[in-house]
């Protein structure tokens, strides 16, 4: 069995590939979490959980971008604004 590519993800509707992706990077950790991969296995799996991460990661960037916070002006008119998360400290997740 080959690998998916990230082009794989293409064939099924948009809203749906963030979280298929997120299922299958979850299955992927749970099967080298158990330890009983033979290492060839092991190392595909962990290739593909790679390429299955930075695919997560775009779309979160993506999504991130289109997000808008509107804000109120001095004259009181509302204007948007890029929406910048807080930055957390290593250990507050």
């Amino acid at each position: 069995m080959r690998p998916k590519r990230k082009g794989d993800f293409v064939t099924r509707k948009k809203s749906d590939l963030f979280e298929e992706a997120i299922r299958k990077l979850q299955n992927l950790v749970e099967k080298l979490e158990k330890g009983d991969l033979p290492l060839e296995e092991a190392m595909e799996c962990f290739s593909e959980g790679m390429r299955t991460a930075q695919f997560c990661h775009r779309k979160l960037e993506e999504a991130e971008n289109k997000v808008q916070m509107l804000l109120k002006d001095q004259q009181g008119e509302w204007k948007s604004a890029p929406f910048e998360p807080a930055q957390t400290s290593p250990g507050e997740d």
